[in-house]
């Protein structure tokens, strides 16, 4: 299984039309679309699981830069969660207390 990045999506874009797009590579397990948790709002990007590794890596070549809702895709392989920089300025929130 491949779980897939998908960024610059446009925030009025849905989880159907994302399956949609990507389904044409093959079978999609799982669409998300990250919202903010206060105002419910799309925040841009999100995340498609697919089974087929091989279908995985032909959807992210061929989908990467084509546009959807007039915004070019950044379609790539997601970085396990401990691979990634966190954010917040270097701090941690006790510290600002």
């Amino acid at each position: 299984m491949k779980n897939i990045f998908v960024g610059n999506l446009d925030f009025g874009a849905t989880e159907d039309a994302v399956r949609s797009l990507f389904e044409a590579y093959g079978a999609v397990d799982r669409v998300s679309i990250v919202t903010d948790r206060d105002t419910g709002r799309a925040k841009g990007f999100g995340f498609v699981e697919m089974s087929a590794n091989a279908d995985a890596d032909r959807a992210i070549a061929e989908l990467n830069g084509r546009e959807l809702g007039g915004r070019a895709l950044n379609v790539n392989e997601a970085r396990p969660k401990g691979d990634r920089p966190s954010g917040g300025g270097g701090q941690n929130r006790r510290d600002r207390w």
